[in-house]
């Protein structure tokens, strides 16, 4: 079952590819991208834990200095990987249902850049080759812009050509910083650059080592969507159809950790490294929440808010304790099913009312009692509310901060929560409970099944991981326990 490994990339990128070829046909389109979403998280799910060497190429030993080199892209699988990619998968299933349900003509433009999106996060999540990692974060940041410019929302055209500009800056600041390591280790092996690194072959201090620091450091910030491009990321999440927002934050958070947890097996080693990857979190958390409260349009509110929520992962990564590291680790799946549920269920209002302002809306709770419940405790959840997964993730790191000896980032993050609760209520009163304006006409659209579904089977995962977080923490802190 190992050999399945380069199957979870394959599958998606062979179905991507069928999808644009036979994009006039358009019930082949559904029976195949519907099958395909199914296979994913079941690949996933069967394969057996191991690593895969392309080429059949196993690594080689050193005999002077009985070192390990890895001549041939590798991919590693373990209960981490696992737990993201099958997370992952089944969010796009559900995200394809709801896409496939919703529209009788579909477009097979538009599946195929879902699809290359997700063979290209597996891909960054399996590999232990930081070159191939950048190949797919660049064709992953093609098919983000992509699904926005596809997407039928006023302005996403601007959004899309906002974030590709980006990217001509951050993706190659990012391969810069991999060609010095490069330089430096004679590999671009992540395993054997680490090696390198904490057997004194690189010194820490080295101008050219702290420099790739530096870049690639940038290009994480460019692909998390931390300071200074929370605002352009926020606009992508925002421009896109809300169930494709969904996908898209699960790519982001999936590159983020992916490319943290490479940082910190490479760059721990150099002095305050830690101090400025909580630095940059802690900024994305106050100016998440801060300019989420001042957004009368809910779509750019959750999308703040999920920019804000970052900012936990990257507290709890950055910490870079064995606790701390799994805090985050753990976050990170929570805010992915959190927030899609938020899309999800604001893009419901968004399809069915056609009103984003909520300055314009009211009484709506009437109309859409399911999806304002579940709405209600998505709120809590992201807010941090027992007994939903996300109080056990940010209660993780609030104990994580205290036992680190930095009890201003635990204060920090337990005001954060409060100021995200409030954000939440706010915009819930103002669409749901206030009366309903004279002017606003709810039009009578039936409600996707397909999308209370989705949120459903969303939201039950955050009641199963509330109350029993050992199921996943547990795995989780056995991976971390590798790193260090």
């Amino acid at each position: 079952m190992i050999d399945f490994i380069p199957l979870m990339v394959i599958v998606p990128l062979a179905c991507a590819l069928l999808l644009n070829l036979f994009s006039n046909q358009n019930k082949l389109l559904k029976c195949l991208s519907f099958i395909v979403a199914i296979i994913i998280p079941a690949i996933a799910i069967l394969c057996s834990y191991g690593t895969h060497y392309f080429g059949g190429y196993a690594p080689m030993v050193d005999n002077v200095t009985n070192t390990l080199y890895h001549p041939a892209i590798t991919y590693t699988f373990t209960v981490f990987q696992q737990i993201f990619i099958a997370l992952v998968g089944l969010l796009a299933f559900l995200v394809v249902l709801v896409y496939l349900t919703n529209y009788k003509k579909v477009s097979g433009f538009y599946l195929f850049l879902i699809f290359l999106g997700l063979a290209a996060i597996t891909a960054i999540i399996l590999t232990d080759d930081i070159f191939n990692f950048y190949v797919f974060f660049e064709i992953l940041v093609l098919a983000q812009v992509g699904i926005v410019a596809a997407s039928s929302i006023e302005n996403n055209y601007e959004t899309a050509l906002k974030y590709m500009i980006l990217g001509s800056i951050g993706g190659p600041m990012l391969l810069l910083g991999i060609s010095f390591l490069l330089a430096l280790t004679g590999s671009v092996n992540i395993s054997d650059i680490a090696i390198a690194v904490h057997s004194g072959v690189v010194s820490p201090t080295s101008s050219i080592f702290l420099m790739a620091c530096a870049l690639i450091l940038f290009g994480w910030a460019y692909a998390s969507g931390l300071p200074p491009f929370h605002t352009i990321k926020s606009g992508m999440y925002s421009k896109a159809e809300p169930h494709a927002a969904a996908l898209i934050q699960s790519f982001t958070v999936i590159s983020m950790i992916a490319l943290a947890l490479i940082m910190i097996r490479i760059f721990m080693i150099i002095p305050y490294f830690e101090i400025i990857i909580v630095g940059f979190s802690a900024i994305a958390m106050i100016l998440g929440v801060s300019m989420a409260l001042t957004q009368d349009d809910f779509r750019r509110m959750i999308a703040f808010l999920a920019v804000g929520e970052l900012g936990f992962i990257g507290l709890g990564l950055g910490l870079g304790t064995h606790f701390a590291v799994t805090a985050g680790l753990f976050q990170a799946l929570n805010e992915i099913v959190s927030t899609a549920l938020l899309f999800i269920g604001f893009g419901i209002i968004a399809r069915t009312v056609g009103e984003t302002n909520i300055s314009k809306l009211g009484g709506l709770i009437e109309y859409y009692p399911k999806t304002a419940i579940l709405l209600l405790f998505g709120g809590l959840v992201m807010a941090g509310v027992p007994p939903f997964n996300g109080f056990q993730s940010k209660l993780m790191l609030v104990q994580a901060s205290l036992s680190c000896g930095f009890p201003e980032l635990s204060l920090l993050a337990i005001i954060i929560s409060i100021a995200t609760f409030l954000v939440f209520v706010r915009v819930f009163y103002m669409m749901f409970l206030k009366p309903k304006p004279k002017d606003l006409v709810v039009p009578k659209k039936p409600v996707s099944r397909s999308a209370i579904f989705a949120m459903i089977v969303l939201f039950a995962f955050c009641v199963v991981l509330g109350l029993f977080p050992g199921i996943v923490t547990s795995k989780i802190a056995l991976f971390v326990g590798g790193l260090f």
